[in-house]
């Protein structure tokens, strides 16, 4: 823009302003969050089956005498093991002495029994330092450009 010349001869000059816009970023603190875990203990009562097993086994007397040895057999659900022995004759034979009778015996039997479960709760606390509140009030810090427009125009640049 030209200057114009007032009516009596005098130039009068006028400054030409401009603003610039500068973005600064801080972290500033506005809260906290504090996450904590509480376990709580409970006691329950638990009727569950428990399956328990005896063994039950009978001495069989047999005095058979065999042709070889006699493999275990399962006879009515009872295990069947015999015992050998040698016995000196004109000629040599297998007899049984005896015969163990194996049994197992199922039963299921309604038991209490006191467990321990464990749960966990969550707790989140939130907490606020002093002057969060007031974060936003605070002053932006003067820039480099803000200093040069203040003194070469003697005053503020807001």
């Amino acid at each position: 823009m030209r200057n114009q010349s007032t009516g009596r001869g005098r130039r009068h000059v006028l400054p030409i302003v401009a603003e610039r816009l500068q973005v600064n970023r801080r972290r500033v603190t506005v809260g906290r969050v504090r996450v904590t875990k509480k376990t709580r203990h409970r006691d329950v009562v638990v009727d569950d089956p428990v399956v328990r097993e005896d063994v039950l086994v009978r001495r069989v007397a047999v005095s058979r005498f065999v042709d070889g040895p006699v493999p275990d057999r399962y006879v009515n659900g009872r295990l069947i093991v015999s015992v050998l022995e040698e016995v000196p004759v004109v000629v040599r034979r297998l007899r049984v002495v005896e015969e163990l009778h194996i049994e197992r015996r199922r039963q299921t039997v309604k038991r209490s029994q006191r467990v321990t479960l464990r749960r966990e709760e969550p707790i989140i606390e939130r907490e606020q330092p002093p002057r969060a509140a007031a974060w936003a009030s605070l002053p932006e810090p003067e820039t480099h450009e803000d200093r040069r427009l203040s003194r070469r125009h003697g005053g503020s640049n807001a």
